[in-house]
């Protein structure tokens, strides 16, 4: 039985969700050229119970696994990849509390809370690998150095944090900090947006995912309490659902590029080369997706092996995203690089897929290490 038959929250949802598609994707070439913040398809998101599908079924919400996720994420990007950017963070810091619960029941009874009055957005301010920030760090970007002192029973924060995603329309950050009590010690504070001390910093002009905003975040002696301070090395997000979860916003932005490129050049009967071309990008785009939602679907029943090819699928729904958006402009020639078409916008935003959490260098120099152990055990008779 699937998720949605067990789960009436998740059907309906699921079922609105072409109609959102479509909203976001009438206004999301308007939010692009103005690089302003897209409240309206964050706001439709939310009506429309996606925007907390992931909320265990414990704490009353319909407890959609890591499969409906991806499949939902896929579809929000072809509409607009910047509202599926700042949804995501969202989505999957309540799908971690449904795996290894880490925010205090109190606090996140509060962000359950606002999450009914509205959309309630939540950032991940700390390692890269750890957030779904738009643009890869660089040697002009501001380094993320935030720190924590005590203030009797209270703990004041001071810092930056740069490139987060959404971050003026936050409702709550998880903020990892530095804390001085030991050397390198850090934990995670729980800060509202709108909290006394917290300031945007309007940073955020890259080529593509404008409409993330993803300005510098600014905390000048925020005050946080004693019961919105998690003292843990635990990872911030799950790594699996991280590594699946973003590339589908990609690969979602690529089937936005197909779609356009399809309608645009109604290749004739005797096309042969234009149909192999065609037909190389949908190759690229289903084995991607393909993988990724069988591995989703793994990692949902439990399967152990499941989580150590995750690395690997984001690498290859990666390079599929960002080439079947190249391909697609290449066959369009110069139609395809002007701003009167979408075709323009996606070749932008794909680019930024690059810059998710670890570095494909680094992902593929972690597999390397994987097989090297695992044939080091084989040849060991392990």
């Amino acid at each position: 039985m699937t998720t949605a038959a067990r789960h009436p929250a998740l059907a309906d949802a699921l079922a609105g969700l072409p109609r959102v598609v479509d909203l976001l994707a009438a206004r999301a070439e308007e939010h692009d050229r103005d690089a302003c913040f897209p409240y309206q398809g964050i706001e439709a998101v939310h009506e429309a119970g996606l925007l907390t599908l992931t909320v265990s079924e414990r704490y009353g919400g319909a407890g959609c696994g890591l499969a409906d996720t991806v499949r939902v994420l896929t579809e929000l990007g072809r509409g607009d990849p910047s509202v599926a950017l700042v949804g995501a963070l969202t989505l999957l810091t309540h799908a971690q509390q449904a795996l290894a619960p880490y925010w205090p029941e109190a606090v996140y009874a509060d962000l359950l809370a606002d999450s009914v009055r509205g959309p309630a957005l939540i950032g991940v301010l700390g390692p890269d690998d750890h957030r779904a920030s738009p643009a890869p760090a660089g040697p002009a970007a501001p380094a993320a150095e935030t720190t924590a002192r005590r203030d009797g029973q209270d703990w004041r924060l001071t810092g930056r944090a740069p490139r987060v995603a959404g971050a003026e329309a936050l409702a709550w950050m998880v903020v990892s900090a530095r804390t001085g009590e030991e050397p390198g010690q850090t934990a995670l504070f729980l800060v509202q947006g709108d909290a006394p001390g917290v300031q945007i910093e309007p940073t955020w002009d890259q080529l593509g995912l404008r409409a993330t905003a993803s300005h510098d975040v600014l905390f000048d002696d925020v005050l946080v309490g004693p019961e919105a301070v998690v003292h843990t090395s635990a990872p911030v997000l799950d790594r699996s659902w991280l590594d699946l979860a973003l590339p589908a916003v990609h690969l979602g932005v690529a089937r936005a590029a197909r779609d356009w490129l399809l309608a645009a050049l109604r290749p004739g009967p005797q096309d042969g080369r234009l149909h192999a071309a065609l037909g190389g990008i949908e190759v690229d785009l289903v084995t991607a997706e393909e993988l990724l939602h069988s591995l989703a679907r793994r990692i949902d029943e439990g399967d152990p092996e499941g989580p150590a090819r995750t690395a690997a699928a984001r690498i290859v729904a990666t390079r599929a995203a960002i080439g079947a958006v190249e391909q697609a402009v290449a066959l369009s020639g110069s139609a395809g690089l002007s701003r009167a078409h979408p075709l323009e916008r996606h070749f932008r935003d794909v680019q930024h897929a690059r810059g998710h959490g670890a570095g494909t260098q680094d992902l593929l120099a972690e597999a390397g290490r994987l097989a090297l152990l695992r044939g080091g055990r084989r040849a060991n008779g392990a």
